[in-house]
């Protein structure tokens, strides 16, 4: 879902550490996704939520203001934000361009620090302070509403599809669950020009993976027959991305997997998962887990993304003030 976000005023606290950064963007906020880790920090699922919290990571709008050294943009630019504003920009990682991996990242909220030790607040206000290096510039051709969700969902699961070189045409893709993550991993998955298998714990979601997102064939989760049967997944698929939130069973989704495979996890379940083993040493078959990407692969998705007409479904509302 991305809000909406009015006009507002600009309190006086931040514009002064606006003032005091010659690489930041000042940016108003017109989209922001809600995304289920909004929804973990808000609740403190993972036990480390710092409060006063502000969410939203999933951020689309406009420059109001650029810092006197900015260069790679200028007021009215559109611009995107995701799930981080900062990182030390020195050690192996960034140097990588795999910021996401930084020990010293700053998240865009929640108990993250700017480099002056205010705390940083999401993209559930009116504006925010972007360094310019962290900053996404928004293609033309892409809706601000429906690609606001790409900065997290997007990049989330295109940067896994790149690194485990599940990006090929012809291979064969199972994506578990069909929502913020899922539909957007069918979407980049079919648009690589894989055959993808939804695998789902909600039969009724069959229709909309197979008609609206053109995925290819439709599992319940839960019916461990039909998978070990199901001529079109048993041990066909090249890599499985799970973007299941909560605590599930992945014993059954591994007997789909080909030998020589991958299983990455996405999401982050509060509790943990139960790992069988047998199953991975007589296929060596690797579970591997993924958290979003870097900015130059962010930029890189967006474009892709942009190119290929891909945007998140969502409901769009108005917040007020």
């Amino acid at each position: 879902m991305a809000g909406k976000s009015p006009e507002g005023s600009w309190m006086g606290s931040q514009r002064l550490i606006w003032n005091s950064f010659s690489l930041q963007l000042l940016q108003k906020v017109l989209y922001c996704g809600i995304c289920h880790t909004d929804l973990h920090a808000v609740r403190n699922d993972w036990g480390f939520s710092t409060y006063p919290l502000v969410p939203g990571h999933e951020i689309a709008g406009v420059v109001r203001e650029v810092g006197s050294e900015v260069k790679s943009f200028k007021v009215e630019d559109k611009i995107g934000a995701g799930c981080m504003i900062g990182s030390c920009r020195t050690c192996e990682d960034c140097a990588d361009n795999l910021e996401n991996y930084c020990s010293k990242k700053v998240l865009t909220y929640d108990g993250a620090r700017y480099y002056d030790g205010t705390m940083t607040f999401g993209g559930y206000s009116d504006h925010m302070i972007v360094d310019e290096h962290f900053a996404i510039h928004w293609p033309e051709n892409l809706p601000l509403d429906g690609g606001a969700p790409l900065l997290c969902a997007g990049i989330t699961t295109y940067s896994p599809m790149k690194y485990f070189a599940l990006d090929k045409p012809g291979l064969h893709i199972g994506v578990v669950g069909l929502g913020g993550l899922g539909h957007v991993a069918v979407k980049f998955a079919k648009a690589f020009g894989a055959k993808v298998t939804v695998i789902s714990s909600t039969p009724s979601k069959k229709e909309e993976a197979l008609k609206n997102f053109k995925a290819d064939s439709f599992l319940v989760s839960h019916d461990t027959e039909a998978i070990q049967l199901h001529p079109a997944a048993a041990g066909t698929l090249h890599g499985i991305l799970d973007t299941v939130s909560a605590v599930h069973p992945i014993l059954p989704l591994l007997s789909l997997l080909k030998d020589h495979s991958k299983y990455i996890m996405l999401a982050a379940p509060e509790k943990p998962l139960e790992l069988p083993v047998f199953p991975m040493l007589m296929g060596r078959k690797i579970v591997a887990g993924s958290n979003i990407g870097g900015i130059k692969e962010t930029q890189e998705m967006l474009n892709f993304a942009a190119e290929h007409g891909i945007t998140a479904l969502l409901k769009s509302f108005q917040l007020t003030t």
